[in-house]
C-alpha cells in the first residue's frame, strides 16, 4: 500500500513538473524575452500578462499550487536520495545528485523571485522593465538571476530527459541517448533564451 501511495506522488510529482511548470517557465522566458526588442515591446507584453481575466485565480491555480507541490515533495524526495557519487562516479550518479541538487537552489531562487516581483505587484506595484532592471543594478541580484536561470533550466531539461525514462517512453540504451540529446538542446535553447533576457535588463 506504502509502494502504491509513494508511485503515485512520485508520478504526480513528474508531470506537476512537466505541464504547469513547464508551460510557465516557456510563457516566462518568452514574455522576458521580449525586453531583448526594448523596454516599450517588453511593457506591453507584460501588461498583457496582467490583463488577462482571472488571473489571480490561474497564478494560483495553475502555477503556486503546482510549483509549491513540486518544490515541497521535491525537497522531501532529496532528503530521502541516497546519494552514492562518491562511491560510484558515474554519469547517470551525477545526474541524479545535480537534479536534486538543482531542484533545491530553484525552488529558493522562485520564492526569491516571488518575494521581489509578485509580492509587490500584489500591493499595486507594476510590474515593468524599470522594476526588473532596477533589480538587475544590483550585482548580486543579477548573479542570483543568473544561476536561477541556469538551475532552472537544468533542473527542467534533466527532469524531462528522466520522466522519458520514469513513464515508459525511452526504455532500451538508444532512445534513452536520444532522450538526453533532447535534455542538452532544452538546457541550451532554454538558458540561452533566459540568459538573453535577463542581460536585455541590464544597462
Amino acid at each position: 500500500m506504502k509502494s502504491d501511495r509513494t508511485f503515485f506522488w512520485r508520478k504526480l510529482h513528474s508531470i506537476s513538473g512537466l505541464i504547469p511548470i513547464g508551460v510557465f517557465l516557456f510563457v516566462h522566458f518568452a514574455i522576458n524575452y521580449t525586453a531583448f526588442y526594448g523596454a516599450e515591446t517588453y511593457n506591453q507584453a507584460a501588461a498583457m500578462m496582467g490583463s488577462l481575466p482571472f488571473r489571480y485565480a490561474m497564478e494560483i491555480g495553475i502555477i503556486f499550487i503546482p510549483l509549491l507541490f513540486h518544490g515541497i515533495y521535491g525537497i522531501y524526495i532529496a532528503r530521502e536520495a541516497k546519494n552514492n557519487i562518491s562511491a560510484y562516479k558515474y554519469e547517470k550518479n551525477w545526474y541524479f545528485y545535480f537534479q536534486r541538487v538543482s531542484g533545491i537552489l530553484v525552488f529558493l531562487f522562485l520564492v526569491w523571485h516571488v518575494g521581489t516581483t509578485r509580492i509587490p505587484a500584489a500591493f499595486g506595484a507594476e510590474v515593468n522593465f524599470d522594476m526588473v532592471a532596477s533589480l538587475v543594478a544590483n550585482p548580486v541580484y543579477l548573479f542570483f538571476y543568473i544561476v536561477g536561470i541556469l538551475m532552472t533550466t537544468y533542473h527542467f531539461s534533466n527532469g524531462f530527459r528522466t520522466m522519458l525514462i520514469t513513464w515508459g517512453i525511452t526504455v532500451n540504451r538508444k532512445s534513452q541517448n536520444f532522450g538526453k540529446v533532447i535534455g542538452v538542446i532544452l538546457f541550451i535553447v532554454l538558458s540561452g533564451i533566459g540568459l538573453t533576457a535577463i542581460f536585455a535588463f541590464v544597462s
